[in-house]
């Protein structure tokens, strides 16, 4: 069967999975800016950040972040967030008491349970020690003190400190936790569908399938909460498959009939609690159990015969529509707009603020900042009027962050001007040594100089934005200029270097057309003699050097039929390799492929060492078991490799003496 839902039954999937918290049915500024969201969760940071000022950091992973499970409610009501915003007062707190409270939170209570308690304590706190801060500055200066000078922590700022590291790290484990359990329960679900759908290919009683069914679906309901942004995927696919499975049962309908007629009667019951709800006043209690309604019909209620499935959704959406109309009306208060415009407003300026004191020093990050700034102020703008109270305030407050985010913005890039003439002229002098040398003949001496100056180029930082490009093109125009000529006279192919490529082309010709005599002694001495006048024949232009890779291949095939073992090959080869480098007069690629060789060697020792200890594991074991062959034989293997190896090192280190 198709995962895919076909297109007649998308109507279906598509109401039933009708969310009781639908855009289109409840209005934009509906979320309280109360609730946890990332801009309230800056807030949070940010007042630690701020108690933290001019002492020990409190050292903490990134925050891992917050995941939404299926199960999760999806809106409050003024009423519930202003029941919390009561409970946790701490102001009539003393400071131990502030402290106590925050460490028994963290110690004895869940996550979810203290989220709101934790962010209130911290607020709280955060404006003691500011307050005491203030005070013992105003103390110190006034006692001819120098501000420069001023420092002042306390004992308790440690220990808020070292709860808040302990709390960060409880709601690091609780969240990953959380993550890994839904993406678990989703697996469960996504399991249980795979099962479902191949009931319809099982070949056996129906009596058997059908109570496979039944079990396929208490393990759905039992199976947990899922990631949020899953859920209404999952549960229509598994619907679908649900579906199919009645549709399948019309070879026994009984069964078919018995569970649409159960569903049916569960169904017309919530309609029956949905038409309730509708008739009374709108409460949050109302708005939460709603929602429980919605789950149910669609997560415990299976579906109902064709005939019923319009009606009875198209009563339960009308029920549903009626109570999200009065709770539409019940937001419609102008009070409530306008002051969750003012809490969205200082969610802003708090933003804002978080930007110009937390952006990193650098070009990027300060235009990622800019572009942010604009849009929180774009954003201030759009929201609308606050109450007339805090009309003052607020704009007071938006210009006085916008004005701090420039300045520090302003300062930043004054600094960064300082710092970029600085690298201009560690720039211009390495374009002075490109042009003193870019005609030089010394190769030698001035390739590796040329090198290491462009690499010096690219660890210095930025320069001013009008010298950039021109700076650029002359350092860049000498080093080509240089290279060319280096390539140049590196590919102009002298008469000698002629001549001896055609003496190579003559002589693998040669070796190509030889008819071995059998005596294998006398094959390989030929053979060998062919190798030396390779190597006395010297080099070749460095656009003919393919040569070399021809010469080896045809060795292989005359190694082979001489049946030359491997690693004699190997040694052979890689020593008409060597005199190819020598020949070349490569100095520098002799000593990096003496390094290699030498390392190879290290760690072929390191690997036979390994593989010996691991022999300590079959001590007792038969040779015959394959763990143990392998290991043997992985011992064996790498032996070889190493003899390859030390017969090089000690070819090179010929080929380096001489």
């Amino acid at each position: 069967m198709s995962d895919k839902i076909p297109a007649d039954k998308q109507k279906g999937a598509h109401e039933e999975s009708e969310n009781t918290t639908d855009k289109n049915a409840t209005p934009k500024n509906d979320k309280k800016p109360t609730e946890t969201s990332p801009v309230t969760e800056s807030i949070e940071e940010k007042a630690v950040e701020e108690i933290e000022v001019n002492h020990e950091d409190v050292p903490h992973e990134e925050d891992e972040e917050e995941v939404q499970s299926s199960d999760d409610i999806e809106d409050e009501d003024d009423e519930e967030v202003d029941k919390k915003e009561k409970e946790y007062d701490y102001s009539d707190l003393s400071e131990t008491q502030l402290l106590t409270t925050f460490r028994d939170l963290v110690k004895n209570k869940e996550i979810p349970a203290i989220k709101d308690a934790t962010h209130a304590l911290r607020m709280e706190f955060n404006k003691r020690m500011e307050e005491d801060l203030h005070e013992q500055k105003e103390a110190f200066l006034a006692e001819g003190g120098n501000i420069i000078d001023f420092h002042h922590t306390t004992p308790a700022k440690k220990e808020f400190n070292s709860i808040l590291f302990d709390y960060r790290e409880k709601r690091n484990n609780y969240y990953k936790n959380l993550k890994r359990d839904l993406q678990a329960n989703l697996k469960k679900r996504e399991a249980i569908i795979e099962e479902l759908k191949g009931l319809l290919n099982v070949e056996e009683n129906i009596n058997t399938t059908y109570q496979h069914f039944k079990k396929l679906q208490e393990q759905w309901h039992t199976a947990g909460p899922i990631p949020r942004d899953a859920y209404n995927l999952t549960w229509n696919t598994y619907r679908h498959h649900v579906e199919n499975f009645y549709d399948f049962l019309h070879l026994n309908r009984e069964f078919r009939d018995l569970d649409f007629k159960h569903n049916l009667e569960q169904k017309l019951k919530l309609i029956a609690r949905a038409e309730e709800l509708a008739q009374q006043d709108y409460s949050h209690k109302t708005f939460r159990e709603l929602q429980m309604l919605h789950k149910m019909w669609k997560e415990d209620v299976g579906p109902v015969a064709k005939e019923y499935r319009d009606d009875i959704w198209d009563k339960f959406s009308e029920a549903t529509k009626e109570i999200h109309q009065k709770r539409q009306d019940y937001l419609k208060h102008e009070d409530e707009i306008l002051e969750a415009n003012y809490e969205q407003k200082v969610l802003i300026i708090e933003e804002i603020k978080k930007l110009s004191e937390n952006t990193k020093p650098n070009h990027n990050a300060w235009q990622q900042a800019i572009k942010k700034v604009q849009k929180q102020r774009d954003k201030f703008f759009e929201i609308g009027r606050v109450p007339r109270t805090k009309n003052r305030e607020t704009w007071s407050a938006f210009k006085d962050v916008t004005r701090s985010f420039n300045r520090t913005k302003n300062a930043f890039y004054k600094d960064q001007k300082t710092e970029q003439y600085k690298n201009l002229e560690k720039k211009q002098e390495l374009v002075k040594i490109a042009e003193e040398h870019k005609d030089s003949d010394d190769f030698d001496t001035v390739t590796p100089l040329m090198k290491r100056i462009q690499a010096d180029w690219k660890k210095i930082g930025h320069v001013p934005r009008k010298q950039s490009d021109k700076i650029w093109k002359e350092f860049k125009d000498a080093c080509n200029h240089y290279f060319n000529r280096l390539f140049a006279d590196r590919d102009k192919a002298s008469e000698e270097e002629l001549e001896n490529f055609q003496k190579k082309e003559d002589l693998l010709s040669t070796i190509e057309n030889l008819e071995l005599s059998g005596d294998k002694e006398a094959d390989m001495k030929l053979l060998t003699g062919y190798m030396d006048t390779w190597h006395e024949i010297g080099r070749v232009p460095r656009n003919k050097m393919q040569i070399d890779k021809k010469f080896n291949k045809v060795l292989d095939g005359v190694f082979k039929k001489l049946k030359v073992s491997k690693t004699d090959a190997e040694l052979l080869k890689y020593n008409n390799r060597l005199h190819s480098l020598a020949t070349q007069n490569n100095k520098e690629k002799l000593k990096n492929e003496h390094f290699f060789i030498s390392k190879k060697i290290d760690e072929t020792k390191d690997s036979i060492r390994q593989l010996e200890n691991n022999l300590g594991f079959f001590q007792n074991a038969d040779e015959n078991n394959p763990l143990f062959r392998e290991v043997v034989e992985n011992i064996n293997t790498q032996k070889e490799k190493l003899k390859v190896w030390e017969g090089k090192l000690e070819q090179i280190k010929d080929i380096r003496d001489y």
